[in-house]
Formats: C-alpha cells, sequence, structure tokens
C-alpha cells in the first residue's frame, strides 16, 4: 500500500495569502472579483504562454518534485508543464475485479450518505443535490458513499476511470472559482459555488457510479477526454490545469466496501493519502 495520512487541517505554505483572501475584509472583497470566471480565463492564457515556462524550475524546486517519474520532454508553457505525463509503471492500476481504486493522486477523505442527503465535507455540510443540481438524482444515491479526493498543486492532476464501464455525456455546472485549501474551506463553502463537471459511470462492478471534478480558485479548465464512450479500469479520463482541484466519487448503497481505516481517519480530522490506481476499497457482493 502506498497510502499514509496528513493532518486535515494542513495549511500550505500559501497560508498568508489565503488568511488575506478569507479571513480580512478587504481580501474578500478583492477575492469577489477575482473568482470572477474573466480573471481564471486571463490566467489561463498566461499560463499557457510561453513565457510562463520561466515558473517551471522554481516550481519544482520549492515542491521538491521529483522528475525522473516523468516524461522527459520540453515544455511550451507551465501549463504544459503541469500536465505532464506521468512514465509507464510509475503508478501501479490495480486492476482486480473486487478492487476500487483511487482516480488521481490525492489525499483521500469518506463519508457515508444519509437519508437526508447530507453529508460533512471540510468543516461545512453539503447536500448532495447542491452538488449535482438534481434532487431526483441525488436520492438515489441515499445510504451509499461519497468519496472525496483532494488535490494539492504539487500532486499528478491526471485522474482515471475507476472500472470498466461506458458513459453517455458530462455534465457541466458553471459556478465561480474558489480555493480548495481548508482555510478557504473553513470561510466559504466552496463546493457550493465551484465549477464543476460530473459524469455516471455505468461500471461492470460498481454499478452507476458518479465521478465529479472541481475547479478551484484560477482553475479555468476541467478536461475530461471523452463524452459517450466506453472505457476501461486505469485508462485516463481527464486531467486539471495549474492549481488545487478535488475529485468526488459517489458509490451507490451496497455496491463497495472501503477500507474501514479510511473512514477512521476521517472521523480524526486526517486525510488518508493515496495514488492513482491504489485500492481503497472492495466491491460488495449482493
Amino acid at each position: 500500500m502506498h497510502s499514509h495520512s496528513s493532518k486535515h487541517d494542513f495549511v500550505s505554505k500559501d497560508k498568508k495569502s489565503m488568511v488575506f483572501f478569507y479571513e480580512t475584509y478587504i481580501g474578500r472583497i478583492i477575492l469577489k472579483i477575482l473568482v470572477r470566471p474573466f480573471f481564471t480565463n486571463l490566467s489561463e492564457h498566461v499560463l499557457n504562454s510561453k513565457f510562463s515556462c520561466l515558473m517551471i524550475d522554481s516550481f519544482v524546486r520549492k515542491n521538491h518534485i521529483d522528475m525522473s517519474q516523468f516524461e522527459c520532454r520540453k515544455f511550451t508553457s507551465f501549463n504544459d508543464f503541469f500536465t505532464r505525463r506521468i512514465k509507464d509503471g510509475m503508478r501501479k492500476i490495480d486492476l482486480k475485479e473486487e478492487s476500487a481504486i483511487s482516480p488521481s493522486d490525492a489525499k483521500l477523505s469518506a463519508y457515508k450518505i444519509d437519508k437526508n442527503s447530507c453529508f460533512y465535507i471540510k468543516n461545512s455540510w453539503y447536500s448532495l443535490s447542491d452538488l449535482l443540481k438534481s434532487n431526483t438524482l441525488a436520492e438515489k444515491y441515499i445510504g451509499g458513499d461519497l468519496l472525496v479526493y483532494r488535490l494539492e498543486a504539487t500532486d499528478y492532476h491526471r485522474y482515471c476511470y475507476i472500472d470498466n464501464g461506458y458513459q453517455k455525456r458530462n455534465y457541466y455546472i458553471k459556478g465561480e472559482f474558489h480555493s480548495v485549501q481548508p482555510i478557504a474551506l473553513r470561510n466559504y463553502p466552496v463546493f457550493k459555488h465551484n465549477s464543476r463537471s460530473f459524469t455516471i459511470l455505468h461500471t461492470e462492478n460498481f454499478g452507476d457510479v458518479i465521478q465529479m471534478e472541481v475547479g478551484a480558485l484560477f482553475v479555468g479548465k476541467i478536461n475530461n477526454f471523452y463524452e459517450k464512450a466506453s472505457f476501461k479500469k486505469g485508462t485516463e479520463k481527464g486531467m486539471f490545469e495549474f492549481g488545487g482541484s478535488t475529485i468526488i466519487v459517489i458509490y451507490p448503497k451496497d455496491r463497495v466496501t472501503v477500507f474501514d481505516r479510511i473512514f477512521k481517519n476521517t472521523e480524526k480530522g486526517i486525510e488518508t493519502v493515496v495514488k492513482m490506481g491504489e485500492c481503497i476499497g472492495v466491491k460488495k457482493y449482493r
């Protein structure tokens, strides 16, 4: 297993800026402007420019990124670097039929969905119907399991399919972009207001699983590669461009048994560190 634990309330090196934006009056006024799509699009344009390559070396040094794990090539922009592919074999996909896997490198929290379709994420209560913008769809997942995978800027930002199956379309929900760092989550109901995309995955082993990708501050794009398609477990589903982002995976009732230690960590306020393709639970046979 690749897992170990990190404190749920850990605040990154950017703590001072997050305190300013989310815990001061002037900062919140500025933030209201910054989270508008115009600034997200501007940021995206800059990060896709060739001049943004100047940011790469310092980012690698500051975050102690082991570049030997990734494909060796010349990058055309910072976003090109940020969405770099990892070398074959650096992420082992658990292909066993009964294994439920992580779609990405992330810090994982796990929750049961109660009869009121509400669950607790990062110090705030959220309704599943708010996330999905559908009461009817949310009701189908009462009693199921909801997994939150939080990616930091240093994580590998490509993600994969969690089983074999097929999908019919991607659903996009427009919103504002807010940081997914813990300090932001204490002051703003982030998931309700972020742009997000979700897909109903008709899987072979776990039923109709919902996978949702959530954009964060200055993340203008959630790149899902396929619309109507069949897919194989471990195949790339998409990628995030620059910024911390989040993936939410929702399993129907009685389809998966998530490892108990993950639930226990969540109850203690601890996130479980996982890698893409790592087993996080097993199929529940009915």
